[in-house]
Protein backbone atom coordinates (compact mmCIF):
# COMPACT_ATOMS: atom_id res chain seq x y z
CA UNK A 1 0.00 0.00 0.00
CA UNK A 2 1.31 3.39 -0.94
CA UNK A 3 1.22 6.33 1.42
CA UNK A 4 -0.68 8.34 -1.17
CA UNK A 5 -3.60 5.87 -1.32
CA UNK A 6 -6.74 6.76 0.60
CA UNK A 7 -7.54 4.74 3.72
CA UNK A 8 -9.63 1.63 3.26
CA UNK A 9 -12.50 2.88 5.42
CA UNK A 10 -16.13 3.00 4.28
CA UNK A 11 -17.61 6.47 3.70
CA UNK A 12 -19.40 8.26 6.53
CA UNK A 13 -22.80 7.72 4.88
CA UNK A 14 -22.27 3.95 4.77
CA UNK A 15 -21.16 3.86 8.42
CA UNK A 16 -24.30 5.77 9.45
CA UNK A 17 -26.50 3.40 7.43
CA UNK A 18 -24.87 0.36 9.04
CA UNK A 19 -25.35 1.81 12.52
CA UNK A 20 -29.01 2.53 11.76
CA UNK A 21 -29.52 -1.05 10.54
CA UNK A 22 -27.91 -2.43 13.71
CA UNK A 23 -30.25 -0.31 15.86
CA UNK A 24 -33.27 -1.36 13.80
CA UNK A 25 -32.30 -5.03 14.12
CA UNK A 26 -31.94 -4.66 17.89
CA UNK A 27 -35.30 -2.93 18.26
CA UNK A 28 -36.98 -5.53 16.07
CA UNK A 29 -35.47 -8.40 18.06
CA UNK A 30 -36.54 -6.94 21.40
CA UNK A 31 -40.05 -6.21 20.14
CA UNK A 32 -40.48 -9.73 18.77
CA UNK A 33 -39.28 -11.26 22.04
CA UNK A 34 -41.62 -9.02 24.02
CA UNK A 35 -44.54 -9.92 21.76
CA UNK A 36 -43.80 -13.63 22.12
CA UNK A 37 -43.68 -13.31 25.92
CA UNK A 38 -46.96 -11.41 26.00
CA UNK A 39 -48.67 -13.88 23.66
CA UNK A 40 -47.44 -16.85 25.67
CA UNK A 41 -49.01 -15.41 28.83
CA UNK A 42 -52.34 -14.89 27.08
CA UNK A 43 -54.88 -17.55 28.22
Amino acid sequence: MLWSEPPDEPPEELRRAEAMLRRARTVLTVSVLLAMCLLSMWP
